[in-house]
């Protein structure tokens, strides 16, 4: 199966990198610390959406704010202690692509993104953050908004997630769209094409854009 894009949209947090161990640390300290229950907690989707509408599922709306900064807060302090690392393929995957070719598209803060990216040595020229956007994923309007700044029809652009909600996200903007099962089963995840991560993609740069192919 080989894919043929313009662009190519990648989601950062199970996607380019994991940084699940830092999310459960961080995420149950700030849970504690606003009196949130295990069960409150477990009823609210995390993966793959914004702090803030998390937190809003959460806890009343006048204190959302400082919750929200509480949680950036303790997720920045969290990177250098060993709280991201690379997932396999990353590296060679996005060696292999133009810069003007690709973007992250994060539901984390651009500070967060910015550090969990850096600690890696991963630089996008486009990033689209939390803070860009005013509805998060599973809405398309973040990706809709790196296709927009790629200056590439959405029907041109591949979306790469781990999540369930950026799929979501992804097929509503009318992309086509890859599911790494790196967070998921693959039987949960519902995509055009389902592979286990990154290294298992080669891309192949051409004058009419960039070929993706499943690695034999």
């Amino acid at each position: 199966m080989t894919i043929h894009a313009q662009a190519l949209l990648f989601d950062n947090d199970g996607t380019l990198v994991s940084s699940l161990l830092s999310v459960q640390r961080c995420w149950t300290r700030w849970a504690e610390e606003y009196g949130i229950t295990a069960e409150e907690f477990a009823r609210v989707e995390l993966h793959g959406r914004p702090a803030a509408e998390i937190a809003a599922d959460l806890l009343p709306a006048a204190v959302v704010p400082q919750a929200v900064a509480r949680i950036e807060d303790l997720e920045v302090e969290d990177v250098p202690n060993g709280g991201v690392h690379l997932l396999p393929g990353t590296v060679d995957f996005l060696a292999a692509l133009p810069a003007e070719r690709w973007a992250v598209v994060t539901s984390a803060t651009r500070r967060l993104a910015e550090a969990r990216l850096g600690a890696v040595g991963i630089l996008p020229k486009t990033l689209v953050a939390a803070d860009d956007i005013t509805r998060g994923k599973p809405d398309p309007e973040p990706y809709l908004l790196a296709a927009r700044t790629l200056g590439v029809d959405p029907a041109h652009c591949v979306v790469f997630e781990d999540a369930p909600a950026g799929l979501r996200a992804g097929r509503a903007a009318g992309m086509t769209t890859v599911a790494l099962a790196t967070t998921h089963r693959a039987d949960e995840l519902t995509a055009d094409l389902v592979v286990e991560d990154l290294s298992a993609l080669s891309a192949l740069v051409t004058d009419a854009g960039v070929e993706i192919s499943v690695r034999p």
